[in-house]
């Protein structure tokens, strides 16, 4: 048999595996396994199982995700997401739908310290979604705007989407964190105007909130100068050059813990829930990422990703009709497939051929982040929206995918933005020496 068919046999049944509920960790190395022992040999096969787990999980590189992802747990414990929320929440919240604008601000925040997505739903959402309930807001707005705020956290340096993606393709990661701010800090623009816009139309979707005197909302903002030195501290540090991206991470777990100690929220307990989630959250990417190595072995001795950008790049279309579709292949696979695992099983098929087009990989990057934004509230996948189910129990699941809606067209339309003017994107990296 060819080597490209059992590619393609091999990828058909990776897709029938993840859909009948198998992890997909486990199913890219079971199928990278054996596709690759089928075309060279079992014993070559049984040497990538013996190299790939310990080079994946002894990687100094990837010692940055346990890392990032403790600094978002100590930032959590430490109490800041609700001072930033109550900052928030003082300076937006007259405005119409303010609450749900405070929410999508905090989760803008909170994003700039925690690089997962579901974390920063989960944290938001345990806060707000009380606060909405009392000011009787329609509870599509109220969890869809923080199901869908939540997902800013992996677009928002530091990103653990960035970070993978940076690993896979070589690229910097510190400038796929550069590119990242811009991009975020509008899409968080785009989801507020679009609540302002929703409630201005719609009043009885939410009520106004307390009303604060200046002086208050001044004083408000001493709430925020935990995040805001950290944020500085770390991604400013890479970006004068003082940090690299693993050095970086250690910095701002090691801050983080400062914080959560002299906020008065330390205790045996919290540090033990902060290392526990993060082994528990560390694991699952490890997992999924030796998964996908082995299954990329596999599709490298397939020719697959060869063949398929010598027949892209020779079709007579124009280049950027090829990134649409490939953007529309990762919306399709947002439906069936978790986030973290798209993002690695897919990029070592289409980099190829981005880079054979002659598209800048940060740029693109920041593409397949922010679709990898759209797979966390797209059904029946949704992680984020599972996340807030199970905040608000009393909340149909429906409800919460209806109230996601409007904020996944408004990420199509930012996705257009990046792909019209792409500057947005390049601008801070290009910055960068």
């Amino acid at each position: 048999m060819e080597p490209i068919t059992v590619g393609i046999i091999g990828i058909l049944a990776m897709l029938i595996l993840i859909m009948l509920g198998m992890p997909i960790g486990f199913v890219m190395a079971l199928v990278g396994f054996a596709g690759f022992a089928s075309i060279t040999s079992f014993k070559a096969a049984l040497g990538i199982l013996k190299m790939v787990p310990y080079e994946t999980v002894a990687s100094y590189t990837l010692s940055v995700v346990p890392l990032f992802v403790l600094m978002g747990n100590f930032a959590f414990y430490s109490g800041m997401s609700r001072g930033l929320f109550e900052a928030c929440y003082r300076w937006l919240g007259r405005l119409p739908g303010g609450l749900s604008m405070a929410t999508i601000a905090g989760c803008t925040g909170f994003a700039a310290i925690c690089g997962s997505s579901p974390a920063t739903a989960a944290t938001m959402g345990t806060i707000v979604i009380p606060e909405m309930k009392k000011y009787n807001y329609d509870m599509g707005l109220a969890t869809g705007s923080v199901a869908a705020g939540g997902t800013l956290g992996i677009l928002i340096p530091p990103s653990v989407g960035f970070i993978l993606y940076g690993v896979m393709t070589e690229t910097s990661i510190t400038k796929l964190f550069m590119a990242g701010i811009i991009p975020g800090l509008l899409l968080a623009f785009l989801f507020m105007a679009m609540v302002f816009i929703t409630v201005k139309r719609n009043p009885e979707k939410a009520e106004l909130g307390q009303k604060f005197t200046f002086k208050e909302k001044i004083a408000s903002l001493k709430n925020i100068w935990p995040i805001l030195v950290l944020f500085l501290f770390v991604i400013g540090g890479m970006y004068i050059g003082w940090f690299t991206p693993t050095e970086a991470a250690g910095v701002g777990a090691f801050g983080a813990f400062l914080f959560m100690v002299f906020s008065g929220n330390f205790s045996w307990k919290n540090l033990q829930n902060c290392l526990v989630e993060t082994g528990r959250t560390s694991a699952m990417v490890f997992i999924i990422m030796i998964g996908a190595y082995v299954f990329g072995y596999f599709l490298a001795v397939s020719t697959i990703p060869v063949t398929l950008t010598q027949f892209i790049t020779g079709l007579p279309v124009p280049p950027i009709l090829i990134i649409i579709s490939i953007l529309l292949v990762y919306l399709g696979l947002g439906c069936i497939m978790d986030a973290i695992a798209m993002i690695l099983l897919t990029v070592p098929i289409f980099f190829p051929v981005v880079k054979s087009l002659g598209y800048d990989p940060i740029w693109f990057g920041v593409l397949i982040v922010v679709v990898m934004e759209q797979a966390l509230i797209t059904p029946p996948v949704g992680v984020n929206v599972f996340v807030i189910k199970g905040i608000a129990r009393d909340v149909p699941l429906e409800t919460i995918f209806k109230g996601v809606l409007p904020f996944w067209i408004m990420m199509i339309i930012f996705i257009c933005i990046l792909l019209i003017f792409p500057e947005i994107t390049l601008f801070l990296p290009g910055l960068m020496k």
